[in-house]
């Protein structure tokens, strides 16, 4: 029932607006909050995490533990938790990816230019240079080869920023790969 409940709102929404007014009546608008919490429980994500832990998590440990007077704290610490690194590695990466990548939320939530996330500094640099390269029309010589100097460094600049944004994803794969691999596995074979 309550997973039925869950999945409903992977196929229904509230929408843009009555999304935004929520954040503004909870006073988050221009903080990193607005960021953060609205994207901090994907259905998907519980659905996998659920998946994971009925099909790899034997009850009959769970009984053993308990019958030996393990409290459920302990359980969850001593037990769980360690059998449980594949989920953690593939979640940390799935949101740690998704959050670094997206900008949208940061573009409608955020006023300040000195909030902005690097993803959202880099797609204000792109419309930039776009609109450099569309405006011209009847110049000279020298403001033609001055516009052609602004726009290759607005090019390298460019270039430089997409590395630096992808080079946090690409230094923490490594070390995330093995257990994102048992991850993914997850649920793909029964028997």
């Amino acid at each position: 029932f309550f997973m039925g409940m869950f999945m409903v709102t992977m196929f229904f929404g509230g929408g843009l607006v009555p999304t935004y007014l929520l954040i503004k009546q909870l006073g988050m608008v221009n903080t990193m909050w607005a960021i953060v919490i609205p994207s901090a429980a994907s259905i998907w994500n519980i659905i996998v995490s659920r998946t994971f832990f009925q099909s790899s998590i034997p009850k009959e440990l769970q009984e053993a533990a308990q019958i030996d007077g393990c409290t459920n704290m302990r359980l969850f610490l001593k037990i769980i938790l360690p059998l449980s690194m594949p989920i953690i590695a593939v979640m940390a990466l799935f949101y740690g990816v998704g959050n670094w990548n997206s900008y949208f939320s940061a573009l409608i939530y955020l006023n300040d230019s000195a909030k902005y996330p690097l993803q959202l500094v880099l797609r204000q640099i792109l419309v930039l240079q776009e609109m450099a390269a569309q405006g011209g029309g009847a110049i000279d010589a020298s403001t033609a080869a001055a516009m052609n100097n602004k726009a290759e460094i607005a090019a390298l600049v460019k270039y430089a920023v997409i590395i630096v944004a992808t080079i946090p994803v690409i230094a923490i794969y490594p070390f995330l790969q093995r257990y994102f691999v048992q991850g993914v596995m997850i649920g793909s074979v029964k028997g």
